[in-house]
């Protein structure tokens, strides 16, 4: 398996249209990375850039070692798998996994040890002799896994797989793609999704695309328990994280803010008195809110929408019109919230502070803007 590193690539169309700028990322052999991002962000560009399907127009992109700009899709040791399976559909799932290495001048006996390789590895022994139209969704998309598998490339690259699935497919897919790469821990893997889901539960490190650029980098808790900026705070993480103004009136090992809406926060992010009094925005993901009771806290508002889904209460506060509503994620059924002012709070370690849109964890990080599509 190879690595892969890409230096200041970028992609723009037509000479004034720029897509990607300035994208700097090493893949490790054996890594599973997953590109996520906004609608228009560039994942699958991305992507097809690294397959040679798209032409870089900056930059250098290497395989394993070897500047692969100029060289074509078939000479770059990749496999890629599309969100449609495209599937021969009068050849059996044999002849389909098989097809690429018969173009390949492999011996016979080479094609059944390779195919039955990678059959078996898929739980697809038993559908070798069936035609595409007589298997599910996911059997199919394991089919066209299963045709990049025996050709035993240098990277696999998956563009959004799953996609085209309905919800229960998707969820047994992807716990076969986590158990496939168990299989081949060597095997290096670039996936691109729209689901938060497939990413942290698939991934060995998320990078997050956004406004031309990688907003961050790192393992998925990573992501999700220290978010460099407030856009990743936000992308990361369902129902995504509320964001709450406030001004700093304490300094120190711990940083107190004063929220515009009444109450205060205690965050365990330090602070300089270089910030005491500024402007600020302090971060809670809707899971770490707890019930205030007669306590400090850091929201109140009264809650306008519930949503009791048994394990945990979604509680939907009442927000001015064109604003995103406060969200509260407790434990437990609490429906008789609804039409209540309700006080939350939360552990200071749970607590973000961010200023300028960047975590004061990061100071050195940046402000990714992002326009709605």
């Amino acid at each position: 398996m190879a690595d892969v590193k890409l230096t200041d690539v970028g992609k723009t169309y037509g000479g004034t249209v720029e897509v990607l700028k300035g994208i700097n990322l090493d893949i490790g052999k054996g890594e599973l990375v997953v590109f996520v991002g906004p609608s228009g962000c560039g994942k699958s560009t991305l992507l097809r850039m690294i397959a040679g399907l798209e032409k870089i127009t900056a930059g250098t992109l290497e395989i394993d070692g070897q500047v692969v700009n100029d060289v074509p899709p078939s000479e770059r040791g990749i496999a890629m798998v599309f969100q449609s399976y495209a599937l021969y559909p009068h050849m059996t799932v044999f002849d389909n996994m098989a097809f690429a290495l018969r173009l390949a001048k492999k011996s016979e006996d080479e094609v059944k040890e390779a195919v039955h390789a990678a059959a078996e590895k898929l739980q697809l022994t038993n559908f070798l002799d069936r035609l595409p139209k007589a298997l599910s969704g996911g059997q199919r998309q394991r089919v066209a896994i299963g045709r990049s598998i025996v050709r035993d490339p240098k990277v696999y690259l998956f563009d959004e797989p799953l996609s085209n699935l309905d919800a229960a497919l998707r969820v047994a897919t992807r716990l076969q793609i986590a158990q496939l790469k168990e299989q081949m821990p060597e095997s290096t893997m670039v996936y691109v999704t729209h689901d938060q889901v497939e990413a942290m539960t698939l991934a060995t490190r998320i990078v997050v695309l956004a406004g031309g650029g990688v907003a961050q980098v790192g393992p998925p808790l990573d992501l999700y328990e220290r978010p460099e900026n407030e856009f990743v705070a936000q992308f990361i993480g369902s129902p995504k994280m509320n964001i709450l103004p406030g001004k700093i009136v304490g300094t120190g090992e711990h940083t107190t803010i004063e929220m515009d809406g009444g109450g205060r926060a205690v965050s365990s992010v330090p602070s300089t008195d270089a910030l005491m009094g500024a402007s600020v925005n302090v971060g809670v993901r809707p899971e770490d809110f707890v019930a205030a009771g007669e306590g400090d806290y850091i929201y109140e508002g009264k809650v306008g929408i519930t949503e009791a889904l048994g394990e945990v209460t979604l509680l939907y506060f009442d927000a001015p019109a064109g604003e995103d509503p406060t969200i509260g994620k407790l434990a437990g059924i609490h429906q008789g919230l609804r039409g209540q002012v309700t006080r939350l709070t939360a552990d200071p370690a749970k607590v973000h502070v961010f200023k300028d849109g960047v975590s004061l964890l990061y100071p050195d990080g940046k402000n990714v803007m992002v326009e709605p599509h």
